[in-house]
């Protein structure tokens, strides 16, 4: 691999730069929004079910307009789009902030604005993934994805840890840092420059295009068993839903431990991907994206059956490093295997994996205290997770098998032309074939 493309070299591009930068502002932000709203929502109620409602707000409003999401970022102007999102969020941010100062009783008014926040996640999620492709070259786009995920983890180290600090004084406090920092981030992303593709073949809006991205990806098993695994994986295993139930009752922590717990995996996962920016994975793929996922499970059990502060850091931490090697392998496969022409459609898929994983995990955690106890369910989950990774590798032995990434990052590009003649697309016989 050229030297070109290791270390931070993606960020010489001044536009992924500014959008990179605008990235992490928001994700920060909604990290930090995260601590206030989980804390604020079990001192009112004490559930942690409440807790799993959260993701559930989030998810069914982003799971509903994901794949139409997908085929707006493949037709209109990414950047737009990404502003909007920010803007909705700002919104967001402000409506919570109002509620606080008002003084919240209910959680029914948070729930409601979460889902506004799902809906606009459901665009902004594959638009962000599809946008990057077109900012950097396709040999830059592996040390663009590690550096995309050391900043995004960045986020989730300082975030919670910030949030955690500036609930202490209140959380109106942190809605209105909350919102300061996503109107910085709207600016940000205003400034991006996206070349502008025509693309005069571009096939009518129908049910048949909305759903290309579904047809792509289950033409592709490695593709599939990648992000399937993840979906069943961190669906099962997600006990980062329960810290709060964590921090006050097994712990005995308070907010800003609490925000300490949120930042160990994304701590993990950051190192992880600044270690893939400095020397990225070449061989033995799918070796790799197993046993991150493995990895996973067992730091899950772990913190689980752990009642000591600093040993349940360590293991959010390495839950976060395997997360991470799972998450890079990934994100590089399905961009390096996707046409361009329906780029947005099949981040829109991936979307929908990586939402129903986390949000749809969060609510199911919620679910599984109700019916196991806090501790039984994330242990739980942990086993569930390892049990996943055992049957995917017997289900998909063409990821298990893989030693490197199927298409090089130099790979040329698709035209809608060309989509048209790939295997996976279903096209209708012609009069003259009917007729025989």
């Amino acid at each position: 691999m050229p030297s070109s493309i290791k270390g931070f070299s993606a960020l010489r591009n001044r536009n992924f730069a500014l959008f990179l930068s605008a990235r992490f502002m928001i994700q920060i932000a909604l990290q930090m929004q995260s601590i206030a709203v989980g804390w604020q929502i079990y001192a009112i109620t004490g559930k942690a079910l409440d807790l799993g409602l959260i993701g559930l707000a989030q998810f069914l409003p982003f799971a509903l307009l994901v794949l139409f999401a997908g085929q707006v970022a493949d037709r209109c102007d990414k950047r737009w789009i990404l502003v909007i999102c920010f803007a909705i969020d700002l919104a967001c941010a402000l409506t919570l902030l109002a509620f606080t100062l008002n003084g919240l009783h209910e959680v029914w008014p948070v729930l409601a604005v979460l889902a506004l926040h799902g809906a606009s996640r459901a665009f902004m999620m594959p638009t962000g993934q599809a946008i990057v492709m077109s900012l950097v070259s396709q040999e830059h786009f592996s040390n663009a994805v590690a550096v995309g995920s050391s900043t995004f983890h960045v986020a989730v180290i300082c975030g919670p840890t910030l949030g955690g600090l500036l609930y202490l004084a209140g959380p109106e406090v942190v809605f209105a840092a909350v919102a300061v920092i996503m109107a910085l981030a709207t600016v940000m992303m205003m400034r991006v420059r996206v070349a502008h593709v025509k693309q005069s073949d571009r096939e009518p809006v129908t049910l048949h295009t909305l759903l290309e991205g579904l047809r792509f990806v289950r033409s592709r098993p490695v593709v599939l068993g990648a992000i399937s695994l993840d979906l069943f994986a961190v669906l099962f295993g997600g006990a980062t839903a329960l810290l709060p139930a964590y921090a006050n009752d097994i712990l005995h922590v308070g907010p800003t431990g609490l925000g300490l717990l949120r930042t160990a995996p994304g701590l993990g996962a950051a190192l992880t991907a600044i270690a893939l920016a400095q020397a990225p994975i070449a061989r033995h793929v799918g070796r790799w994206m197993f046993g991150g996922v493995a990895l996973f499970g067992l730091s899950t059990i772990v913190f689980g059956l752990s009642g000591n502060f600093g040993l349940s850091l360590a293991a959010l931490f390495l839950l976060g490093a395997g997360d991470m090697v799972s998450v890079y392998i990934r994100q590089i496969l399905v961009q390096f295997e996707t046409p361009d022409a329906i780029r947005g459609r099949v981040s829109a898929v991936n979307a929908v994996f990586i939402g129903a994983s986390n949000e749809l995990g969060e609510f199911e955690s919620g679910v599984s205290v109700v019916l196991l106890g806090l501790v039984p369910a994330v242990v739980a989950g942990g086993a569930v997770t390892l049990t996943v990774t055992v049957l995917w590798m017997a289900i998909f032995p063409v990821l298990r098998k893989m030693d490197r990434f199927p298409y090089p990052a130099h790979a040329p590009r698709h035209s809608a032309a060309a989509i048209r003649q790939l295997p996976y697309t279903r096209r209708k016989p012609s009069a003259a074939k009917r007729k025989r």
